[in-house]
């Protein structure tokens, strides 16, 4: 995810990076013919590559262009990506992390720290108050419980509890 200007301008140029290498292995035709499938896989990791930094960039584009007068989407795809939404909203606002951390009554280097680590020390209820401040509201929220992924988790806390049943003896 892009979250700044540099880091835009940084994405930017590894797209014109990309765009030169794809290039000059397309003219590449001693490689292809030699390897074919090596000189695709290549190209084939390069272009994915493209294409995610495609896809960041046109996300950083739309937050910086919203327009505020009117609600803006953001898609959160599981709850790993709350944090990202976090980011994206504050960014959308126009909003500093310095003038999130004034709105909260917060020390910013607080909300500095929580944008960089991913939100992974805040509290729930700080993670609630932030939501507030920058106006989230979640329109829908739709949890599917993984039943196989359960009975992974239970077999390994069992492992879990056997390996420390045994060093204790």
């Amino acid at each position: 995810m892009i979250e700044n200007q540099l880091q835009y301008e940084f994405s930017q140029e590894w797209v014109e990076k990309f765009n030169k290498t794809l290039a000059a292995m397309e003219r590449d035709e001693e490689a292809k013919i030699k390897d074919f499938l090596k000189w695709d896989a290549g190209r084939g990791a390069i272009q994915c590559h493209l294409d995610q930094l495609h896809e960041e960039i046109a996300e950083y584009e739309r937050l910086m262009a919203c327009d505020k007068s009117k609600p803006i989407e953001i898609v959160v795809e599981n709850f790993n990506k709350l944090s990202d939404a976090l980011i994206k909203a504050r960014m959308a606002a126009k909003m500093s992390e310095e003038e999130l951390a004034e709105i909260l009554d917060i020390d910013p280097e607080r909300i500095k720290e929580y944008e960089e680590k991913k939100y992974q020390n805040a509290r729930l209820t700080e993670i609630l108050d932030i939501s507030l401040a920058l106006g989230l509201e979640f329109k829908t929220a739709v949890m599917q419980v993984d039943f196989e992924e359960i009975e992974v988790m239970k077999q390994i806390a069992a492992e879990r509890w056997e390996r420390k049943r045994k060093k204790s003896k």
